[in-house]
């Protein structure tokens, strides 16, 4: 009993001795236990612990870095709060995504959708090119009067002749580009259903886990 009150005494006189702003302790490179009321130089290169008075651990406190090893950790934890912040990004858009496509029939709507989008407009080019080639059939029949030596066509027929050529280059340009496009809408969504295909896969897994694990969990 004797023992036990002395052990307490000198367990509230170590607590009263101690520094109010701290204690700092570590295990120095030679394996020794250290303690002192600031931070420890012998232990700049390993952990140190701060307690309070009353013994708990208030914060752990790094080795000291140099300029340089400061500079390449900061560099490396922005590397990786760069790749958090990626992570969480594309599993918000894989969120997105699969809202927007819950199944393979709706994706293929949009697909639908998207592809008649640029066949529209390549009717409106196609419908367009119907009409110069109208135009042309007529200045053809105005180049009738000068056959023999078509230098003496008037400049204002020729200039229309002229335009109406280069503005069916044009839209056969402007045709071949949207044939073009409408490559690229496939090209996208192909890349997207097989990503969709994953996920859709991943969503039945957990939901097949749980209807496994349903009727074992009833009996």
């Amino acid at each position: 009993m004797g023992g036990v009150l002395l052990a307490t005494l000198a367990a509230d006189l170590a607590r009263a001795q101690a520094p109010a702003g701290g204690i700092y302790t570590c295990v120095d490179r030679n394996g020794r236990r250290l303690t002192a009321d600031r931070p420890i130089p012998e232990c700049l290169d390993r952990e140190q612990r701060e307690l309070s008075p009353s013994g708990t651990v208030r914060r752990q406190i790094g080795p000291s870095l140099t300029e340089q090893e400061r500079s390449a950790q900061e560099a490396q934890q922005r590397r990786e709060a760069e790749a958090r912040a990626r992570e969480v990004e594309e599993r918000r858009r894989e969120r997105v995504l699969t809202t927007r496509y819950p199944d393979k029939a709706t994706h293929d709507v949009e697909r639908a959708a998207a592809i008649q989008m640029v066949d529209e407009v390549t009717a409106t080019a196609e419908k367009r090119i119907a009409e110069l080639k109208q135009q042309h059939k007529a200045f053809e029949v105005e180049m009738e009067f000068y056959k023999r030596d078509p230098n003496k066509a008037p400049m204002t027929l020729r200039r229309k002749i002229a335009e109406n050529e280069d503005s069916m280059a044009e839209q056969q340009r402007f045709i071949a580009g949207q044939d073009q496009e409408k490559r690229r809408v496939h090209q996208r969504f192909d890349t997207e259903l097989a990503q969709l295909r994953k996920l859709w896969e991943s969503q039945r897994l957990p939901a097949a886990g749980v209807a496994a694990e349903t009727p074992a969990a009833s009996r």
